[in-house]
């Protein structure tokens, strides 16, 4: 298990740690996050002063924190969405609409990108082999295919939120 990239816990920068023990190297840092989360910020901004700079709404808006990041370094999943997008990844929601009616059989996949507490972690096949990728963990956790499916469900009962990735776009 040394070639496996494992990310540890730094501060509260688990949506970094997530991407970069998904894609298995050092790809993002706090500040190309951040830039993201800006990115998204203003696109927002601007979708909202299209209902008019001066309704009440719009001025509501301007007052709240960012959606996309906070002071803690943690990151929203339209961050994560973005920042797989540079690699051409797809996120698609575990429990949404798109993936039941894909009927995707969990170990067939490439790796999951999982929010527990405020916590994202990444659970990654490697060869044939899963891993849990979690930056809380001291070191790359394998897991059988059997259990992966017990695990995702366990966190989808508890009310986590689990999303698929590994498609490509256009394939």
């Amino acid at each position: 298990m040394d070639s496996i990239f494992h990310e540890k816990q730094e501060g509260s920068l688990c949506a970094q740690h997530c991407l970069n023990n998904l894609l298995q190297g050092e790809y993002f840092t706090p500040v190309d996050l951040s830039s993201i989360a800006h990115q998204l910020d203003e696109e927002e901004r601007m979708r909202m002063a299209e209902g008019g700079m001066a309704s009440e709404e719009y001025r509501t808006f301007l007052q709240q924190p960012s959606g996309n990041m906070d002071d803690s370094g943690f990151f929203s999943i339209q961050v994560i969405s973005n920042a797989l997008r540079v690699w051409g990844l797809e996120l698609i929601l575990f429990n949404s609409r798109e993936y039941q009616s894909l009927m995707i059989n969990p170990i067939n996949e490439k790796a999951f990108i999982c929010n527990y507490k405020e916590h994202w972690f990444t659970i990654r096949k490697l060869g044939q082999q899963w891993f849990n990728l979690n930056s809380l963990l001291t070191g790359p956790e394998l897991i059988s295919d059997t259990y992966l499916a017990l695990f995702l469900a366990q966190l989808q009962q508890e009310g986590a939120g689990t999303q698929q990735t590994g498609h490509r776009r256009g394939g």
